[in-house]
């Protein structure tokens, strides 16, 4: 059965980042992405920090989803990836009065050499926060950094999932964590043609590649099937 609420919300959230021009479609130049993959598709969520209205309504709609997935009953503290996840957990920590915390890609290297910084109960149950997630491997040093300092973690939370480049259901099975967002590449191009934000040659362009995204890059010059 299809959850309506996370139809609805990826939709909205789609529009809003539209809205702020955060999305970005470029078939006829792609994009390359930290993981090597080409794509004609990039989207900037740090934009949102600078739009206060599309920032309190997409926060807004990730605490309702997580509330209805997870329960902040079963949250202690928020995390914040370096660097592009602590604004985000920094507000859903706010909106829910809950510790936040942050965790650096690799230890500072000097004073307390920390990696996780903020107060870190043992056994704490942390919810990781980051603001988009394409393979999911990026994720795997945050999780690690965290579970070596005694907390648990189970669930990543992050408003935009590129849903498209495999691996990515592979390695949270692998690290033991559910994945939560709000919206996909298919939310967006549903929410561009509604609104003709592109014209039909950009929007037939990214289709192709979400029918075949590896495909797609290892065409356009980027990384491949394995």
């Amino acid at each position: 059965m299809t959850d309506t609420s996370s139809t609805d919300a990826g939709l909205e959230t789609a529009r809003l980042l539209l809205d702020i021009k955060a999305v970005n479609f470029r078939p006829e130049q792609p994009y390359t992405l930290t993981a090597g993959w080409a794509s004609p598709v990039y989207i900037d969520c740090r934009w949102v920090i600078s739009f206060p209205e599309a920032r309190a309504r997409i926060i807004q709609l990730a605490v309702e989803k997580l509330e209805r997935e997870i329960g902040f009953s079963a949250i202690d503290s928020v995390a914040g990836g370096e660097t592009a996840g602590i604004p985000y957990a920094a507000w859903i920590a706010a909106a829910k009065g809950k510790p936040m915390l942050y965790v650096r890609k690799k230890p500072k290297g000097f004073g307390r050499n920390a990696q996780i910084e903020g107060s870190l109960e043992p056994e704490s149950r942390v919810l990781l926060v980051e603001d988009l997630a394409t393979d999911g491997g990026s994720k795997v040093t945050f999780v690690e950094a965290l579970r070596n300092a005694e907390a648990t973690v189970t669930d990543i939370f992050v408003v935009f999932f590129y849903g498209a480049f495999p691996g990515a259901d592979e390695t949270m099975a692998e690290m033991g964590v559910n994945l939560h967002y709000l919206a996909t590449w298919r939310d967006v191009l549903e929410a561009a043609e509604k609104g003709q934000d592109f014209d039909q040659d950009t929007i037939d362009g990214v289709r192709a590649f979400l029918d075949d995204p590896v495909g797609w890059s290892a065409a356009h010059g980027g990384r491949g099937a394995a």
